[in-house]
């Protein structure tokens, strides 16, 4: 196993990051790789449909984003803020990221909206961090889709004309700071077709929480320390997934999240899905034995992270280093509102 955070680096031009999602969400491109046979393919989101057969499983998560990001000003200064919500810890309390950190100290007062959202800082966390108490009339849920927007990745520098581009077509369980973006691709005429050839179609929920706003700072990726995400897995999924197991059907994960989280029940139950809700820190790397995923699609990520980490424990590092080269070299998108792949292994299909 490559232990060396350089080991899972690769010069990405920056013409490469999709900056908007395409008008059609299941047109994008798709690179099929099999790991057992050392190929791939290029194809599209829509010929997805070939590698699943009738009886296989496609798990989705079906989290929703928050429109987490607020703009705002210090009672005391008028100073402008920024503040990503991440995790709602109880009531009105959030933990969050701050902008600037340095000059947003516990005791601060914010305002957000004319007033309409007030919050005062709790406590100071690493990194930027702040747990923040909010302050409102009505419903927060409400006041947030009025006032927040939408908190995309530092590397997309475009503004988003319609909010629902960054939430999956099944998006219902709200609370995450970031989207399952291996999930923008599905269109409700896909899933149909998807449907209808006879793949049963199943959900979870894991909120992308802070991990997603971290890179990996240690040159030994084996002493990064991942947080935690609060997951849900339905006892209607479990029993899905463990049907279509014993028949020999392959369980098909939608995206990094949804690996992690059947892979985190699966270790925790001694290898068996059953329903369970809870929080996961689960860090997927070379040399981690898969127990539940069969196969998977997922986005191109950013290099050096332990989402390349994750796909490279299931495929082999030089090999998933080749297929993103050759994604590199055939001009695909990178990146949230990028292209995708699919992650297969004949071997065991």
């Amino acid at each position: 196993m490559s232990t060396k955070i350089s080991d899972y680096d690769f010069e990405l031009p920056e013409s490469l990051i999709a900056q908007t999602p395409l008008n059609d969400r299941e047109s994008s491109r798709l690179l099929v790789i099999d790991k057992d046979q050392q190929t791939m393919c290029d194809r599209h989101f829509y010929d997805i449909i070939d590698e699943l057969t009738a009886g296989d499983a496609l798990i989705l998560n079906d989290t929703r984003v928050l429109p987490a990001r607020l703009y705002g000003e210090k009672s005391a200064t008028g100073g402008h803020v920024e503040v990503l919500l991440l995790r709602n810890i109880s009531g009105n309390l959030w933990e969050t990221l701050v902008k600037p950190a340095k000059r947003i100290k516990v005791g601060t007062r914010l305002t957000f909206g004319d007033g309409r959202l007030g919050a005062i800082v709790k406590e100071e966390l690493e990194h930027g961090g702040r747990v923040i108490e909010f302050s409102y009339d009505g419903i927060f849920l409400e006041v947030l889709e009025s006032l927040g927007e939408m908190p995309l990745p530092p590397y997309i520098h475009e503004k988003l004309a319609d909010k629902e581009r960054y939430q999956t077509v099944y998006s219902k369980a709200v609370g995450s700071a970031a989207a399952p973006t291996a999930g923008l691709h599905f269109t409700p005429k896909l899933l149909q077709r998807i449907e209808d050839k006879g793949v049963e179609i199943a959900y979870l929920t894991l909120h992308v929480g802070l991990g997603t706003f971290r890179p990996v700072s240690v040159d030994d990726v084996t002493q990064h320390m991942m947080h935690s995400e609060f997951y849900t897995l339905s006892e209607d999924t479990a029993q899905t997934i463990n049907k279509v197991k014993a028949r020999g059907g392959k369980v098909v994960a939608v995206g990094t999240t949804t690996i992690r989280t059947l892979e985190a029940v699966a270790e925790k139950f001694d290898g068996k899905v059953r329903a369970d809700t809870g929080w996961t820190d689960i860090f997927i790397k070379p040399g981690f034995q898969f127990k539940v995923v069969d196969a998977f699609s997922t986005n191109f990520h950013l290099p050096k992270s332990t989402l390349v980490m994750l796909v490279s424990a299931f495929a082999g590092r030089e090999f998933v280093l080749e297929a993103y080269q050759h994604a590199i070299d055939a001009h695909y998108r990178f990146f949230s509102f990028g292209d995708a792949m699919f992650v297969k292994d004949t071997k065991s299909s």
